[in-house]
């Protein structure tokens, strides 16, 4: 069996997607349903079962799972970086993933974990992975301080040797509709040009950086899963590691991109930056990738360029009536 926490969201249903196209069904699918969308996210995968996330923490207890467990993809957490309820952070993102670990490791299985860029916060102290760095990073927002606080219980608890948490950055593709104001901008972009012929981004609040011309590292869905299934093949691959392309890109490469995959001419309008993120906002993300070729996966593993995964996201889904159906 293999369990996929967070099932039916962004990354999670892309998963179980890539766990399909290997001809692997016997997947668990942990989620919070509620009155969401997500559901649609599995109307085309094939899987065994699903379980709310309380249930599964109950049965986790329990030890209600008495086959083998071939794996534990935890990708099931709070995603919001604008979230202000820290008691939940710290409970849903936390020490849920706690449980979760030690459920994986108890069982024998391959725990794979979804961790986050926005552990590394203005980035002064660097995008390096290294262990003995981690105690130094000061995240922005309590999202980020909730995934740092996991991987840092990992490296105090001597688990992160044995595990692997993966530091995604801008995540963007298929399956993430249902997540209003946390969508990618490649989405929201989409739907703005749609709409007015036109798309806006926020102004730059530091010199160093022109209007549009903050950098981040923007990631394909299909390739986040497809490095997570390379993982459960490479057991001894482990550690904190990022999951980046090994290039940042702009904002404003973004939007030309998202332009010429609609067959539109450019046109953007800049605009203030909200209070609530100025003084909280990355100006610059780009992850040291060279694990990866230390590892030997660098030349079977060549991210998709930023064009390249816009054009296959605008044109194959979200051009078309109805996305949800042509769920990767």
């Amino acid at each position: 069996m293999y369990i996929v926490t967070g099932g039916a969201g962004f990354i999670g249903s892309a998963m179980v997607w890539r766990l399909n196209k290997a001809g692997i069904t016997d997947i668990l699918v942990v989620d919070n349903l509620a009155s969401t969308e997500k559901w649609k996210n599995l109307v085309n995968r094939r899987y065994a079962g699903y379980m709310h996330r309380s249930a599964f923490l109950e049965a986790m207890g329990h030890n209600s799972f008495p086959g083998r467990v071939e794996a534990v993809i935890h990708l099931g957490a709070c995603s919001s970086t604008t979230e202000r309820d820290a008691d939940f952070l710290m409970s849903n993102n936390t020490s849920y993933s706690q449980e979760v670990c030690r459920f994986a490791l108890e069982k024998g299985a391959r725990f794979i974990n979804a961790s986050s860029a926005a552990t590394y916060g203005d980035g002064s102290q660097g995008f390096v992975d290294a262990q003995e760095r981690l105690h130094q990073l000061k995240p922005l927002n309590m999202y980020g301080y909730s995934k740092q606080l996991f991987d840092l219980w990992l490296v105090d608890n001597g688990m992160a040797d044995k595990v692997v948490s993966l530091k995604f950055f801008n995540v963007y593709g298929p399956n993430e509709y249902h997540k209003d104001d946390m969508r990618s901008v490649v989405c929201k972009a989409f739907h703005e040009i749609s709409a007015s012929g036109r798309l806006r981004l926020f102004k730059s609040c530091h010199p160093d950086y022109p209007d549009g011309g903050q950098k981040r590292y923007f990631v394909y869905v299909k390739d986040c899963v497809e490095l997570i299934f390379r993982l459960l093949q490479h057991p001894d691959i482990n550690g904190i590691r990022n999951v980046g392309t090994g290039q940042a890109r702009t904002w404003n490469d973004l939007a030309h991109a998202v332009f010429k995959a609609m067959h539109r001419e450019p046109a953007i309008d800049y605009v203030d930056m909200p209070l609530h993120l100025q003084g909280k906002y990355q100006n610059f993300t780009q992850a040291d990738m060279s694990w990866l070729e230390k590892e030997g996966l660098d030349l079977a593993f060549p991210f998709m360029s930023l064009e390249d995964g816009v054009d296959d996201y605008v044109r194959h889904y979200l051009a078309l009536p109805d996305p949800y159906l042509e769920m990767v």
